[in-house]
């Protein structure tokens, strides 16, 4: 109970902060937090976030997972006697959002991809446009789709074309701080939806999510494929579709295996900036796994140039804040 209301608090708090701000894009027009914009005829649709605060990572018992690796890292089944504790997702702590961005609100498409290639950037790369299914069957995933199989070192080569569409060193990946604030949206629930989801809401896999829970759930669909971006009920409280599901998420954080507290934005920022690593943080879960992996603190790490038909981006853009 106190935790909700701490929540609760804190998500008065973001919106009372900022219920003036404006900011401006390269056209000179003001957008204001929460608002909806697209910035030029090739970029895609963004939503303006608010300044605020919330709790970062899951407390301990909140993943669902019933297995775990033993300490000679064997897959064994976990009881009451032997939690699994997610110890890479907190410790939890707040973090006080002060950089005013906007997040995508899509993962970016097959089709914004393509136009990237056509007109000379994200070097030539054509992703892969085709998800493997049973039987030597094929699910197509181009258009509106996400994209797949481009890595992090693809998502900057976009996003450097995007920039010059206009003008503006201004569009990045998110750092893993502003990606869960973005996700939760104003909730510290497990999901931005609640405390569990639907197959409608979140492109999950039900059947494995059957073997996670260890009971059936005929309610759950296993599509085994992303879809569409505008496709199912998927947006949170912010407009922000499919932050979990769908295909995972590539952010420009270094891997930690535990937080190390910071307590702004910003400084989660710096650190992405200024900290080499080998190996990035994603986040979101995705079609293939089960429901827990699409909570909200849950998450993931790549290699920079790892390419996988599971994973996609989303981009934020960064906004100096109009006098």
């Amino acid at each position: 109970m106190i935790f909700r209301l701490l929540t609760w608090l804190l998500a008065i708090s973001s919106f009372a902060t900022v219920a003036h701000a404006q900011y401006v894009l390269s056209d000179g027009t003001d957008v204001a937090p929460l608002e909806m914009f697209q910035e030029c005829d090739v970029c895609p649709e963004m939503i303006v976030l608010p300044l605020g605060e919330f709790l970062m990572g899951g407390p301990p018992g909140e993943s669902k997972q019933n297995v775990k690796f033993d300490e000679a890292g064997n897959w064994i089944p976990v009881t009451p006697d032997n939690p699994y504790i997610a110890f890479h997702e907190g410790p939890v702590h707040k973090v006080t959002v002060d950089l005013p961005v906007a997040m995508g609100r899509n993962e970016i498409t097959h089709d914004q991809w393509m136009t990237c290639v056509h007109d000379g950037g994200c070097g030539g790369y054509e992703p892969q446009d085709f998800i493997r299914l049973p039987k030597s069957k094929r699910a197509k995933v181009r258009g509106n789709h996400p994209v797949i199989t481009v890595s992090y070192l693809d998502a900057i080569a976009y996003i450097d074309w995007l920039n010059s569409k206009v003008g503006m060193d201004v569009y990045r990946l998110p750092t893993e701080a502003e990606w869960e604030y973005a996700a939760r949206a104003g909730t510290q629930t497990p999901f931005a939806q609640g405390e569990e989801v639907t197959t409608d809401q979140v492109n999950f896999l039900g059947s494995a999510t059957e073997i996670m829970l260890g009971e059936e759930r005929p309610d759950l669909v296993s599509r085994g494929k992303p879809v569409p971006v505008d496709q199912l009920d998927a947006a949170n409280a912010w407009g922000l579709r499919h932050m979990s599901g769908n295909v995972i998420e590539r952010t420009m954080s270094c891997w930690t295996d535990k937080y190390a507290g910071w307590d702004t934005s910003s400084r989660y920022l710096e650190m992405a900036l200024e900290t080499p690593c080998a190996k990035i943080v994603s986040r979101g879960g995705a079609y293939p796994f089960a429901m827990d992996a699409s909570r909200v603190a849950n998450r993931g790490r790549a290699l920079r140039d790892t390419r996988s038909t599971l994973a996609g981006f989303r981009v934020l853009r960064e906004f100096k804040q109009a006098p």
